[in-house]
């Protein structure tokens, strides 16, 4: 299952590398690309996990970026 998140104010392409990373590192994803110009991140998630990780997600994108509004596509 391939899930789109937008980033909307993301403007730091250093913490876009880092969510990018650490996304990348959580069970149940198999591929995490983060594309600034965008502002999107797209996620290929196990079926099973898509809910527990848009949490995980959102709490990830704050820790680098807490005035950035994760918005589920």
């Amino acid at each position: 299952m391939i899930k789109t998140y937008i980033l909307e104010d993301l403007d730091c392409a250093h913490c876009a590398g880092k969510i990018e990373e650490d996304v990348a590192k959580l069970t149940g994803v198999t591929k995490s690309v983060v594309t600034l110009l965008t502002q999107k991140l797209v996620v290929e998630i196990e079926d099973d996990k898509a809910k527990a990780l848009t949490k995980e997600i959102k709490k990830i994108v704050k820790k680098y970026e807490p005035d950035v509004t994760v918005i589920e596509k």
